[in-house]
């Protein structure tokens, strides 16, 4: 199977819109791993690994995310899988 890493930067209005929760539940369905939290600057960041179609899922979703997001951009990096990554999680 093709695996893939994404580490993603989502700017916008995306805190205080279940953001986080929102990827969180969309990950689970999509069989996803990796975590997501809220930036100082206002940013959300997050890293999804597993199947690559998955992955390009979820990178796909943040560019719309919950419904009262407004997503200005997506700054998404590539990455080598890790294997490292067990579920999917919120970090504080």
């Amino acid at each position: 199977m093709d695996m893939a890493r994404a580490h993603v930067f989502i700017s916008g209005r995306v805190q205080g819109v279940n953001f986080r929760a929102s990827a969180r539940t969309y990950a689970r369905e999509v069989g996803v791993s990796g975590w997501v939290r809220n930036l100082d600057d206002g940013r959300v960041e997050a890293v999804f690994e597993g199947a690559r179609p998955a992955v390009q899922r979820m990178v796909s979703w943040c560019y719309s995310g919950p419904a009262h997001a407004r997503v200005d951009s997506v700054d998404v990096h590539w990455e080598k899988p890790t294997g490292e990554e067990r579920g999917f999680s919120i970090i504080w």
